[in-house]
């Protein structure tokens, strides 16, 4: 128990506790119909495309996965990296590290476990029905390459804005099984088959 109550330990003891108190938020936010979630992505600023900003962001799964969900992914991956750092720490070297040290050391694994874990979650967690858009609207759309190379059978992350401007972040795949589209290629979606979109070199990209 000296791992959990330890003053060295106290910036992952906080992150258990602000996970906890926003599961209690979320779910008192279903009782009343307002889910804290949507409120903090409508609160969010859209980055600028083609920012560094807006690399981060798409690299991050904003915009694809709840803001809340993906602040809980950062929160657990920092907790339990923090934790289990402590504990080889004191098995190591016979003491903790300083809390600042530990805290900071714990935040590159909890960026890492929301890149890793929110993919998936992606897929799992349901769009309020208020900001979704049909995924078949996305078609016809423009958007950019933002991470990695799409060809044929290797998918890459696109991104797109709807109607309203709202970005989303799509994995799409060239529709030519020659064609091969680099980070940056500006693309146009002509269709989505199965969990991806394909797309062809954008004929008109002053048009996104």
């Amino acid at each position: 128990m000296n791992l959990f109550t330890a003053s060295e330990t106290l910036p992952f003891g906080v992150a258990v506790a602000l996970i906890v108190a926003i599961a209690v938020l979320e779910g008192v936010g279903m009782l009343v119909a307002l889910s804290p979630s949507n409120v903090i992505d409508d609160l969010l600023p859209h980055a600028v495309p083609e920012s560094g900003l807006d690399r981060v962001l798409g690299w991050l799964h904003l915009g694809r996965v709840p803001a809340l969900v993906l602040l809980l992914l950062f929160l657990l991956g920092y907790a339990l990296f923090g934790y289990a750092l402590q504990k080889v720490a004191m098995n190591l070297l016979g003491n903790f590290l300083p809390a600042w040290a530990a805290g900071l050391l714990a935040v590159p694994p909890g960026l890492a476990t929301v890149r890793g874990l929110g993919s998936l979650v992606a897929h799992i967690v349901p769009r309020d029905e208020t900001s979704a858009v049909s995924e078949q609207s996305l078609v016809g759309r423009g958007g950019v390459i933002s991470a990695g190379a799409a060809r044929r059978g290797l998918a890459a992350q696109a991104r797109v804005r709807d109607a309203f401007g709202r970005t989303h972040y799509l994995m799409v795949e060239p529709d030519f099984d020659e064609e091969v589209f680099e980070e940056g290629v500006q693309i146009l979606i002509v269709r989505k088959q199965g969990a991806f979109y394909r797309c062809i070199a954008n004929p008109h990209p002053n048009l996104i």
